[in-house]
């Protein structure tokens, strides 16, 4: 049997090894898009969903888009 070659060489694998290892970063933020991901999407999910309940709320309060 022959055996399957990998991926990428071990020389690229080690050397982006040392590259994630040394960053003094969190795990999740250590990419170089992982703040959209990690930070910037949740934090839109969060103002968007604010915005909504404080717009449910002013509605409410002020009996705008009651049906007969």
């Amino acid at each position: 049997m022959s055996t399957e070659a990998p991926f990428t060489p071990r020389e690229k694998l080690f050397e982006k090894q040392k590259f994630y290892q040394s960053i003094h970063k969190h795990t999740y933020l250590k990419g170089p898009m992982d703040r959209v991901t990690s930070v910037a999407i949740p934090a839109a999910l969060a103002a968007t969903s604010l915005f909504m309940i404080a717009r449910g709320i002013y509605n409410m309060s002020h009996g705008i888009g009651k049906k007969e």
